[in-house]
């Protein structure tokens, strides 16, 4: 279980990116890099990291479910991902 220090500046970064999508993008249309660079860092998509959204678990993660592949694992062999079955041959 990651620290929620780590999520909370996960989701501050997820917000912030949002936030200036529409002015970075007119500013790299301009390219106008001076204004671009004295928006702030966390304000750039390349920052932002995939985590688990149960447990904020940095690896592993599982772009299709949001999860990571322990917490996948779990939920599926407990029949909570709906569609999903066990496979045997």
């Amino acid at each position: 279980m990651a620290r929620e220090s780590l999520k909370a500046r996960e989701r501050k970064r997820e917000r912030l990116v949002a936030k200036y999508a529409k002015k970075r993008a007119e500013l790299k249309a301009a390219g106008d890099y001076e204004a671009l660079d004295k928006l702030p860092k966390n304000a750039s998509p390349v920052r932002l990291h995939n985590r688990c959204k149960l447990t904020g678990r940095p690896k592993g993660y599982m772009r299709k479910f949001g999860i990571n592949r322990v917490t996948f694992r779990e939920m599926a062999q407990a029949g909570k991902i709906p569609g999903l079955t066990k496979s045997s041959w």
